[in-house]
């Protein structure tokens, strides 16, 4: 079976507190999967869409956990490999009662995924594919994830497959802001499909505006740009057509981390199911608004009949 799309990434298990307050005072948690690119892999395969995910998990019961998880999703773990002498990583997130973001602890350092490079390239079952998803994360983990990241990327624009990549900018993880913003652009001119935060696309360019941002990375040789504006929706330009699309309502916020990775799974399903740009960013709006009201990363995350229901 050939996956309509893949992606690379460092998976971690995720303790959620169940109490609000600082991690320190926290006396319980809920064990689950995290990752942004583990996020979308799921709620791309709960939208009916067959998902490659390439990383490596240690030899222990956190990488047991994750490697379930994948095939009780459905995603294709044929190339997440099984590293003996590496750590699978893991974090700590606090949980927010009033909406606000919750604070999150890692530890990666060390961690198996950290560990890939070029050598990890299956060069053959990726070129089975249609699609392919990156982040600004697993780019910034290590030199040789680096190297990885720019080879597939490489990869894909040369083989004629569509690239999508949400900078979700970790400034702890680079040496500096200079060099995040450099290597971050330069992944994004090899790619189609771009899905800055208002945020991010302002430290990432130098503009203020959603049109100036989207505009920067068009001429630079993307196809579409969709920038979330949060609760106001988004605004999507691509050569042909742009506009803005009003957010989804949401009666009450429950945990932020994901909604970015849901919308990412909006668009990028819309995209390569043909419907618009626009209605692909109103999709992304929609899930996005849905994960925000869910205490897991991955909760929300729709399926293909939640998603029509809605």
């Amino acid at each position: 079976m050939n996956p309509d799309v893949i992606t690379v990434g460092e998976p971690m298990v995720l303790f959620a507190a169940q109490q609000p307050g600082p991690l320190e005072q926290v006396e319980s948690f809920v064990r689950t999967t995290a990752g942004a690119e583990l996020n979308v892999a799921i709620g791309l395969a709960r939208l009916g869409l067959r998902v490659g995910y390439l990383s490596r998990l240690g030899a222990d019961s956190f990488g047991r956990y994750i490697g379930t998880s994948l095939e009780r999703e459905g995603v294709d773990r044929k190339h997440v490999v099984v590293d003996g002498e590496h750590p699978t990583g893991f974090m700590l997130k606090s949980r927010s009662d009033d909406g606000s973001d919750p604070s999150i602890e890692y530890f990666r350092r060390g961690s198996a995924a950290s560990r890939m490079g070029p050598a990890d390239n299956p060069r053959g079952y990726c070129a089975t594919s249609r699609h392919l998803h990156l982040t600004g994360i697993f780019v910034a983990v290590s030199p040789t994830t680096r190297e990885l990241v720019f080879e597939l990327a490489g990869d894909a624009r040369a083989g004629g497959r569509t690239v999508s990549f949400d900078p979700n900018l970790r400034p702890g993880l680079w040496s500096s802001q200079a060099d995040m913003v450099d290597c971050l652009n330069r992944l994004a001119a090899t790619s189609d499909w771009i899905l800055p935060g208002l945020a991010e696309g302002r430290l990432l360019t130098g503009k203020d505006r959603p049109e100036d941002i989207a505009e920067f990375y068009l001429q630079r040789g993307a196809r579409c740009v969709v920038v979330k504006l949060g609760p106001s929706g988004a605004y999507y330009a691509s050569a042909a057509e742009s506009g803005t699309v009003r957010g989804a309502p949401v009666a009450r916020v429950v945990d932020t981390v994901g909604a970015g990775d849901g919308f990412a799974v909006g668009v990028v399903s819309g995209l390569l199911e043909g419907i618009s740009l626009e209605k692909a960013t109103a999709r992304g709006n929609a899930i996005g608004a849905r994960v925000v009201q869910f205490p897991g990363d991955c909760d929300g995350l729709p399926t293909r009949a939640q998603l029509e229901d809605r």
